[in-house]
């Protein structure tokens, strides 16, 4: 942000590749998967990841610093993609997100999963991009300094409920019972 959002859009493309790996990953291993068992493993581990990720989230005292020195130096659009591309890559998160995404969305439709792919890597960088665009300014940095806390809490409980959401939908479908909420 500090070498201005054409320079931070390279970190944004970065981490939407490095995430679209995982996306690729994750979809074209759930369609080798055949034994239902692995599946429900994958889905039920999937499921406590996102609660414990929620709960980080409804925990998290995050916070933006504004008003700080801006780094100096030689920021280059492709040296940002690359350090983009590393965090996706080393963000242990990105790899059990997206596995348990596919899990809960599994499909053996192949042009849906490439459909779905497409959608999370689009969605992603637009997002990213915006969120450089808008909230690059200093006046945005003390906004988001005031709302982060909202933020993280909904987002938090957003993914508890999903995650819950999962563990139940596999114990009602291990147990034959009819899911009327899931």
């Amino acid at each position: 942000m500090t070498g201005g959002w054409r320079n931070a859009t390279g970190v944004c493309l970065g981490i939407a590749c490095a995430n679209g790996f995982f996306i690729v990953v994750a979809f074209s291993g759930l369609s080798l998967i055949s034994h239902p068992m692995v599946l429900n493993l994958i889905q039920l581990a999937g499921g406590g990841f996102l609660i414990f990720i929620g709960g980080v989230f409804l925990r998290s005292r995050a916070t933006v610093f504004v008003d700080e020195e801006p780094v100096v130096g030689s920021v280059t659009w492709l040296r940002n993609f690359g350090l983009g591309f590393i965090s996706g890559l080393l963000n242990p998160k990105n790899a059990l997100f997206y596995m348990s995404l596919a899990a809960a969305i599994h499909s053996d439709d192949t042009t849906a999963l490439v459909v779905y792919g497409v959608w999370m890597f689009s969605v992603l960088l637009l997002w990213d991009i915006f969120a450089a665009v808008v909230f690059g300014s200093h006046q945005a940095l003390r906004f988001l300094k005031r709302v982060l806390p909202w933020i993280s809490a909904l987002s938090g409980g957003f993914l508890v409920l999903f995650g819950a959401g999962m563990i139940l939908r596999l114990a009602f479908s291990a147990f034959q019972l009819p899911i009327t909420v899931f």
